[in-house]
């Protein structure tokens, strides 16, 4: 409670069961005071940030509006949509999947999902959002996940970056359109892909994935995380699962002495500024560590009553 108003609301929503008045007036503060002031300030004239869409990263267009997403910048900012309507504007479509790339003909499963992410959560809605929403459906991989080599280079096993991207698109997606979509049986079978993988692990040899995986960072950019992983179904309140464990032992196993988690992983590149220095306690991945916990305890507490 002593950061800045991004981690400030969202304390009081997932760890103090504050007021929803007392929520709403801290999180209106992420436009105006600290980290989410100081990104809005930084938008171009044109409503882009960085001059450019998804590059340079990670201060392009893109990525600023995902920072701000985690913020928590309220849905329907007129900064958002601005930036918003650039890069919808300046991606290329192929049958409704998108690229940002100029240089690639063919639609990116990641780039996709980022975009319907944002687009979901701000309240950005056109034809093309649409389209690009059932491109995501429809090109879901047989082991539940997906891939942004697919398209490109014909790789049929799931990516951990790219699937969980596509699972945050679908989590923002779900409350804002019908269920008649498949919206929720296309999350069972991504979350089913991570399950089988223990969230971080070889589904063939039960060994670590990649290392990176077990490593926290913030912010995550494009890249997948074990913590990453269990915010998704703590956001989400997914059912207990008894494959979460392992992630949840090397959680806590990341917990320092102080009783806070670090920032272990920082993705180079450019920054706008540094929120918090790698090594040292992060506000971030303490929140994000304390809400996957409890959401862990209560629902492994209500599996007796669900079965």
């Amino acid at each position: 409670m002593e950061g800045d108003p991004a981690i400030r609301w969202q304390t009081l929503r997932d760890l103090l069961d504050t007021s929803p008045a007392e929520i709403d007036a801290e999180r209106a503060l992420v436009a105006s005071a600290g980290w989410g002031r100081r990104l809005l300030d930084r938008q171009d004239p044109n409503g882009m940030w960085g001059g450019g869409l998804y590059g340079p990263k990670w201060i392009s267009t893109t990525y600023t509006l995902l920072l701000l997403r985690h913020c928590g910048l309220q849905p329907g900012h007129p900064a958002a949509l601005r930036g918003l309507k650039q890069i919808w504007d300046g991606a290329r479509y192929f049958d409704g999947g998108l690229t940002p790339a100029i240089s690639i003909d063919a639609p990116e499963a990641c780039a996709t999902s980022m975009y319907l992410t944002l687009a979901h959560y701000f309240g950005y809605d056109e034809p093309r959002v649409d389209a690009a929403h059932r491109w995501l459906l429809a090109n879901q991989l047989a082991d539940g996940g997906w891939n942004c080599r697919t398209v490109r280079f014909g790789d049929q096993h799931s990516s951990f970056h790219t699937s969980i991207l596509a699972l945050e698109a679908l989590a923002e997606a779900a409350p804002r359109r019908p269920a008649s979509e498949g919206i929720g049986l296309a999350m069972d079978k991504g979350r089913e892909f991570f399950l089988t993988h223990r969230l971080y692990q070889s589904h063939r040899h039960g060994t670590i994935a990649h290392p990176a995986f077990t490593k926290l960072s913030f912010p995550p950019r494009w890249h997948y995380d074990v913590l990453r992983g269990l915010d998704h179904f703590q956001n989400t309140n997914a059912p207990w699962d008894d494959r979460y464990q392992d992630a949840l032992d090397l959680l806590d196993q990341r917990r320092r002495r102080d009783g806070a988690w670090p920032v272990q992983n920082k993705h180079s590149g450019k920054v706008w500024f540094d929120m918090e220095r790698t090594g040292r306690p992060s506000r971030w991945n303490t929140l994000r560590a304390l809400r996957v916990r409890r959401w862990a305890e209560q629902a492994r507490s209500a599996e007796p009553e669900r079965r």
